[in-house]
């Protein structure tokens, strides 16, 4: 099973540059992994282990680390499609490839690769998660390979939950380059249009309101043209209802020669109907790069920390740099021997 999303990209869907925007693509992603999740979760009814009679919707759980290999531009086409490659019980893995178009010359380039975790939600119960009928797999070792991924993934989105007591306070008068002085904050009402059926925020429209803060705090942190680079395993911790008031905020954490870490969380105030104090929604890590007016890589100003909490938080996101420089060069190294 494959489903495929195409579209031209528009003006506004780009910053001034003319590159679009890593939240777009990102969404893109989303609502293609929450199609074909959605259609296979409901194309079993009756059968051993798929929904029954009950129908239901696929609520994103987890993006993995995503690189944006190579920039698209306003004009361009992206296609975008995801297939399932593994089922557990009650969760669906989709991978997902992004390719842009230049229908001017027919050149075409891979942009993004994305892996999805995905929950069956009840129509009748939002917080009943259902069964998910299984696939074929072609080979006993891509369920096995399959059920590893979905054991790590499990394990990282309780460690990451439970580290996730941060709030961002506003600084008087920072200076440049320090935390506070790229630091943003967004808050948005969620309306009808930013809602899947069961009446909770879509993943991607999520996604993308933190690809903007995070641009902002890139952006105010180097005073240039900034693009998005990867993105790291974004956690979605629990749902955001309609009528909701969520903060998206943002903060430097890193900064290497030529890329920023920031970090970036959506906390929720359930303001309608609902008694519920404000709670931490979905966390990620958004990695830019800083480019000069002919989309060359420019160099990052180095971040000041100040406190005890800046320095650990540089110190740990040096780490995930490190060792996502050493994996990309052990791929390299890999490709060059086959």
């Amino acid at each position: 099973m494959a489903r495929q999303l195409i579209r031209i990209m528009r003006p506004d869907d780009a910053n001034v540059a003319g590159n679009v925007h890593g939240g777009t693509i990102l969404k893109m992603i989303e609502e293609a992994g929450a199609i074909i999740s959605t259609r296979h979760c409901n194309s079993q009814a009756g059968g051993s282990r798929g929904s029954g009679s009950e129908p239901c919707v696929a609520a994103l759980a987890r993006v993995e680390r995503t690189d944006f290999l190579s920039p698209v531009c306003i004009g361009e086409v992206a296609n975008v499609s995801a297939e399932i490659t593994y089922t557990s019980r009650h969760s669906v893995e989709v991978q997902v490839n992004v390719m842009s178009e230049n229908i001017l010359t027919g050149a075409k380039k891979v942009t993004n690769k994305a892996t999805l975790w995905y929950v069956p939600l009840s129509l009748k119960n939002v917080n009943k998660v259902l069964e998910v009928p299984p696939i074929q797999y072609a080979r006993k070792e891509q369920e096995d390979e399959g059920k590893k991924r979905y054991e790590e993934q499990k394990l990282d989105r309780l460690e990451t939950k439970q580290r996730n007591g941060d709030v961002i306070f506003p600084v008087i008068n920072p200076e440049p380059h320090t935390v506070g002085y790229s630091q943003s904050s967004l808050i948005h009402l969620v309306g009808p249009s930013d809602c899947t059926l069961l009446g909770f925020v879509h993943g991607g429209v999520t996604m993308k309101l933190m690809d903007e803060v995070a641009g902002i705090v890139a952006a105010r942190h180097c005073k240039t043209n900034i693009v998005t680079a990867s993105v790291d395993a974004i956690n979605f911790h629990e749902k955001i209802k309609k009528g909701s008031v969520i903060t998206i905020s943002g903060r430097m954490t890193f900064t290497s020669n030529k890329s920023m870490e920031i970090e970036v969380f959506v906390d929720a105030d359930p303001f309608v109907d609902e008694p519920r104090e404000r709670y931490r929604a979905v966390s990620a890590f958004f990695t830019y790069v800083s480019l000069s007016k002919e989309g060359k890589p420019l160099p990052v100003p180095q971040l000041l920390t100040e406190t005890e909490d800046e320095k650990r938080r540089f110190e740990e996101g040096k780490g995930r740099y490190l060792q996502t420089k050493a994996k990309r060069q052990a791929q390299m190294q890999q490709a060059v021997q086959q």
